[in-house]
């Protein structure tokens, strides 16, 4: 009998898993799905405004295939929106294939700004702190998962993106954002949570809906929001709410700064009795 030692055996592999396939992102074209069968829902009107709000600052210029993948709608729709659009002064395009929003699409804006009173009426109060404190403020609203700005006065710029009317940013991880999240309906309020995706924009942003809810709950005790550096390092704003006669968060007002300039102690002791006294004469507008 032989005395040679047995070979160990290899281990079994494991058979290979195959990866999952990512699932794939929803297209602006897709959230209309939801209105098929409508009869008084304007589909053409919908894809033209889907075509509108896929320009942004960093892609300011597309072509009708560029268009066409941003936001999933067929080449031949793209092209009879644009078609509309360039016919009425909305858009254009200078080489014949890149396509931009022409300075007419402005007096949309500017049609809601002057016919939505909160935005009139933020507007001179913010001039006003502005020129007292020499700092930046800001009024916004709620719109889906984002903050829209609709009135703001800057000194400086703050920020590294250009903040204007019409701007939006994410609300979880944004000190005006938090505001009108900490004051919305719970069942409004948990849908949102269901549903929203924590970006790290910096390594101090909110990172759980544990913690967010956390900071939630704060706001609403203490009645006001700082954020520091969660959306943009060297960034940090305070804000509190603008409520309606019937007690609803409406909007809110906010001052960003500099956070190497403007300390946390600074916000709460000298900017926050400003900031509540703009909020209380913002709020007479709405009565």
């Amino acid at each position: 009998m032989s005395l040679a030692p047995r070979r160990p055996v290899p281990p079994i592999a494991p058979p290979a898993t195959a990866p999952l396939p990512d699932t794939p992102k929803a297209s602006p074209a897709s959230t209309l799905d939801v209105f098929t069968g409508d009869p008084n829902f304007m589909t053409s009107l919908a894809r033209g405004l889907i075509v509108i709000q896929a320009f942004t600052q960093q892609s300011p210029q597309m072509t009708i295939s560029q268009l066409s993948i941003k936001t999933g709608l067929s080449r031949a729709a793209v092209r009879r929106c644009l078609y509309t659009l360039t016919k009425l002064g909305f858009a254009g395009a200078e080489d014949g294939s890149r396509y931009s929003l022409r300075p007419r699409m402005l007096t949309l804006s500017h049609t809601y700004t002057a016919s939505n009173t909160l935005s009139s009426a933020a507007q001179p109060i913010l001039e006003r702190m502005s020129a007292a404190l020499r700092e930046s403020f800001s009024v916004a609203t709620l719109d889906g998962e984002d903050i829209v700005y609709i009135a703001r006065t800057s000194v400086s710029r703050v920020m590294s993106v250009d903040l204007h009317i019409g701007s939006r940013l994410p609300a979880y991880c944004t000190s005006m954002g938090r505001i009108l999240l900490a004051y919305l309906p719970s069942e409004q309020l948990e849908s949102y949570l269901a549903k929203v995706e924590l970006i790290p924009y910096t390594t101090r942003t909110v990172n759980t809906i544990e913690k967010l809810r956390l900071h939630l709950r704060n706001i609403r005790r203490n009645g006001y929001s700082i954020c520091d550096q969660e959306y943009e390092v060297g960034l940090r704003s305070l804000a509190v709410p603008v409520f309606s006669p019937a007690g609803r968060a409406v909007a809110t007002i906010n001052l960003s700064g500099n956070a190497q300039r403007m300390s946390v102690m600074d916000m709460q002791t000298r900017y926050l009795p400003h900031l509540r006294n703009a909020a209380s004469e913002l709020s007479v507008f709405l009565r």
